[in-house]
């Protein structure tokens, strides 16, 4: 019980320095608010009215939802890359905590903005007509899925910073991988539209079976011209995008923790 608490203090700690470190990169948290902000508006604008209008709106959102947290994890790459190269890592190292502390407390305060990206881009859905049409213990669910699907992918931000040799090299990687990964889903379209392998990608992406079991929750069904898949992911989206989310997290921490072992060893 020692450890844990010593972790989770340690973890608190280093978890508000970076929080309060934001002070200094005012734009980074610019970013990460105006974006999800930019791609509900041209999404819901641009591309909405042919698509299904005011329903599609409302069926976007929960796509919108897993691609801003996912998008997040290149903040987190970015984060702990400078971290490294600034030295502060070293700092760390130097004092009697446990390795664990720093990219816990660096996925933690990346877990605090990614709860801001989704209040902000919660109140812009609202703005063009989007609506929860189901119970509060429901809706909970559904922003708490969003959150651990957040943490999932703070932690590949965090292999990706450190398996990065510079900050450039960080930057870059960190973003490569992300349009990829949110477009090739049902995040914003159906995946009926798509290629055969592509298509399969797409449902069984875990983005896809997020922003799925979100609109579940949230009780936004597609529009009458999106067609439903029914293959399984699709059909058991809330166990699948839970089960997803926990792998990732339980892979990318070790791969995290083992790299900076090596790191903070060598």
């Amino acid at each position: 019980m020692n450890a844990v608490g010593r972790l989770t203090r340690d973890s608190s700690i280093v978890a508000w320095r970076n929080l309060l470190n934001l002070r200094r990169t005012p734009g980074s948290v610019i970013a990460a608010l105006v974006q999800p902000v930019m791609f509900v508006l041209l999404l819901a604008y641009v591309f909405g009215g042919s698509l299904g209008g005011a329903d599609y709106r409302t069926f976007l959102m929960g796509g919108i939802f897993a691609q801003a947290v996912t998008f997040n994890a290149a903040f987190t790459a970015l984060g702990l890359a400078n971290d490294m190269d600034k030295g502060i890592v070293d700092r760390f190292r130097s004092l009697p905590m446990p390795r664990m502390a720093v990219l816990l407390g660096r996925t933690l305060s990346d877990l605090i903005m990614s709860s801001v990206t989704l209040i902000v881009t919660s109140l812009c859905g609202l703005l063009v007509g989007w609506r929860i049409h189901a119970s509060v213990t429901d809706a909970l669910v559904g922003y708490l899925l969003i959150l651990l699907f957040a943490f999932a992918m703070s932690w590949v931000g965090a292999a990706i910073g450190l398996l990065a040799r510079s900050v450039e090299v960080a930057q870059s990687a960190g973003l490569i991988w992300l349009f990829p990964v949110t477009f090739v889903s049902s995040a914003f379209v159906s995946t009926h539209t798509m290629p055969g392998p592509l298509r399969t990608v797409a449902e069984w992406n875990p983005v896809s079976a997020t922003a799925t079991a979100v609109r579940q929750l949230f009780g936004n069904p597609p529009p009458g011209g999106i067609p439903v898949s029914t293959v399984w992911p699709v059909a058991h989206a809330l166990p699948y995008a839970l089960g997803c989310a926990c792998l990732i997290t339980a892979a990318f921490m070790l791969v995290s923790l083992t790299r900076f072992r090596r790191i903070t060893l060598g």
